[in-house]
């Protein structure tokens, strides 16, 4: 009997093609809708290949039904979806799409930083309502980003390719890190601070950081405290990262000028949170990898991958190498 492949979301007929001509794929009929839980579990039980979207949670409890599963391939360079020790144990291959999302990504962090900046949101609102009656000399005024200071949260790929678009605008820059990257620092002309010294010296911070039990709220009211009144703050990584209940308190009392988030706790955000109350706030649907082309490539490569496996090859891109374990 060939593999039987499942997909928690419905995809383009033509990049699901390659697998169909090999395998047996059942897909989700919705692209709007996730995959509800009941479903997810009775297919994780009989399948031999799961093609996951970062909405989805496939936690330990969940991975027990999975009786032949041998790939778990998401559609995210993220993966804090999947409970990757669980996975491990039961000689399941996770794979992500790492660096084909890095400029797409980088692209959409540089443009919430310049909508927030420059308050792109409430002018637009204000002029398609009808509130731009005239000219005035401090009317819909932001903050600069050229020739300030970035603080960049996490230097991996994308770090490194928002400090390659911020040389363009002339700024100074500093990043925290896990680790120092001195490569990083001589090439793009950035320099490692601490991670208070970063925000209290930046004029605007950017978040790339991947989520995990030590990136937790790393931004809290302590932190956000630390931040210059005239301060933007962007969130592209993860929901989660930054605790919302103090960033809201922040935003509403100008503790901070204004923020750009892509990413929520709960995603969807719900419409009556508080957050989308403030008018100083840039709320884009976790868009970062959101093009045409960037999309496709991510698609393509889990394609590769689950081929990969179910033909018995090591496939690129794994989160955990099982090499030994199937």
């Amino acid at each position: 009997m060939k593999p039987t492949i499942f997909i928690t979301r419905k995809l383009p007929d033509e990049l699901v093609a390659p697998l169909k001509e090999k395998f047996t794929v059942r897909m989700w009929d919705s692209e709007e809708v996730a995959v509800t839980k009941a479903v997810l579990r009775e297919e994780i039980a009989q399948v031999d290949a799961l093609w996951t979207m970062l909405s989805d949670t496939i936690d330990r409890d969940m991975l027990e039904s999975a009786a032949n599963l041998k790939v778990i391939s998401n559609l995210a360079v993220g993966f804090n979806n999947i409970d990757i020790e669980a996975a491990k144990e039961k000689g399941i291959i996770v794979t992500n799409t790492p660096d084909v999302l890095t400029e797409t990504t980088a692209d959409l962090a540089f443009g919430l930083l310049l909508a927030t900046a420059r308050r792109f949101n409430s002018a637009e609102k204000d002029l398609r309502q009808g509130g731009w009656l005239s000219w005035t000399p401090m009317g819909f005024t932001g903050m600069d980003i050229h020739g300030t200071t970035l603080g960049i949260i996490g230097m991996g790929r994308i770090g490194e390719a928002v400090a390659r678009r911020a040389k363009g605008f002339n700024m100074h820059m500093l990043y925290h890190n896990r680790n120092r990257k001195l490569e990083t620092e001589e090439k793009y002309d950035v320099e490692y601070v601490e991670l208070d010294d970063l925000l209290k010296q930046a004029d605007h911070v950017v978040i790339l950081v991947p989520f995990t039990e030590e990136t937790k709220e790393m931004i809290g009211e302590r932190e956000l405290s630390l931040m210059k009144k005239t301060a933007t703050l962007i969130s592209v990584s993860r929901g989660g990262i930054v605790d919302e209940v103090a960033l809201y308190d922040a935003l509403k009392n100008e503790t901070i000028f204004a923020a750009g988030l892509d990413v929520f706790e709960t995603e969807p955000i719900p419409l009556r949170h508080p957050l989308l109350t403030l008018p100083n706030i840039t709320a884009v649907p976790h868009i970062g990898s959101a093009s045409v082309e960037t999309r496709r490539a991510m698609m393509k490569m889990n394609v590769e991958a689950i081929t990969d496996v179910l033909e018995g090859r090591e496939p690129k891109d794994q989160v955990n190498s099982l090499a030994s374990a199937r």
